[in-house]
């Protein structure tokens, strides 16, 4: 079966510019042979909980696309199944402007970014809110993190797809700063200490 993001991304007008542009054929190929790629394999499992920030995309009543950074402690995005993603949307702006928009159009996207392994995935689907769902919202709670939850949000996945890594740069997240110098600061503690030690014997010489 063909990839199923080939099936959402390449619509007649992207397939025109494939043609004039000389790329369709080697596409088609590409999307003709492999695997559907349609729901949340293990491997991509385990990706989506080190995350600490997507990027989620909706469209709006006027057709303007909409791009929503939503960040937390690895983890917050949940695979609930195969088929389903969800995480916990907490009291922000008031802007609700994604609200909004999935209550015209459920499309939705994600993007899925790891700087620090220059690594990326899309994934196509649906979105939908859910709002007086305590079982799901416990379920999608981060914990440790004590804002209020206002509501659900689902994410039912169609298609995905992983970018080449180039020209992604390459970044740290504190946590992992942190982690990195530590041994370093540790070393610099040592080397006072003792620099400190040899003054005060000077001294007392």
């Amino acid at each position: 079966m063909p990839r199923k993001f080939g099936e959402i991304a390449f619509t007649p007008q992207v397939q025109a510019a494939q043609e004039q542009r000389g790329s369709r054929q080697t596409y088609e190929r590409y999307i003709a042979k492999g695997p559907n790629n349609d729901s949340i394999t293990p491997k991509l499992e385990e990706f989506i909980a080190q995350l600490d920030g997507f990027y989620l995309g909706t469209v709006s009543s006027n057709g303007y696309p909409y791009i929503q950074f939503r960040g937390g402690s690895p983890g917050f995005l949940k695979v609930l199944n195969e088929k389903t993603l969800g995480f916990a949307d907490f009291s922000g702006n008031a802007q609700y402007i994604t609200v909004g928009n999935l209550s015209g159009n459920d499309k939705a996207f994600l993007f899925l970014m790891d700087y620090r392994h220059r690594q990326r995935i899309k994934i196509w689907g649906t979105a939908e809110y859910v709002e007086g769902d305590l079982a799901l919202i416990d379920r999608l709670r981060v914990p440790d993190y004590p804002a209020t939850i206002e509501h659900a949000i689902l994410f039912h996945v169609e298609a995905t797809s992983e970018n080449c890594s180039q020209h992604i740069p390459i970044r740290y997240s504190q946590t992992e700063v942190t982690a990195m110098i530590a041994p370093l600061q540790a070393r610099i503690t040592e080397l006072e200490q003792q620099l400190g030690e040899r003054s005060s014997s000077i001294t007392a010489y």
